[in-house]
């Protein structure tokens, strides 16, 4: 292993309190850093299975779509709304 060939650092152990080399009392790795990445895997897991989820149906073609509802303009609106008051072109 290459970890074993390297200098031996030491750290202190938080599970007996002492000062000692984590790699030779057979601590490998953190705790705290294995946890997370089994959380952001997890994570990623759902939400690539989700993904599926979201995109169901294929949209409809433009000819199948109904068009838009028109309808007369709102009265009492001036301006740009056509009908109302002053003909679209907002009060002279």
């Amino acid at each position: 292993n290459a970890c074993s060939n390297q200098a031996q650092a030491k750290a202190c152990n938080a599970g007996t309190n002492k000062y000692e080399d984590l790699f030779g009392a057979g601590v490998i790795d953190p705790v705290k850093v294995t946890r997370i990445a089994l959380q952001n895997a997890v994570s990623i897991a759902g939400l690539l299975l989700t993904t599926d989820c979201l995109v169901t149906e294929k949209p409809k073609d433009k000819e199948e779509m109904a068009p838009p509802p028109g309808g007369p303009g709102m009265g009492g609106m001036g301006g740009g709304m056509g009908g109302g008051m002053g003909g679209g072109m907002g009060m002279m």
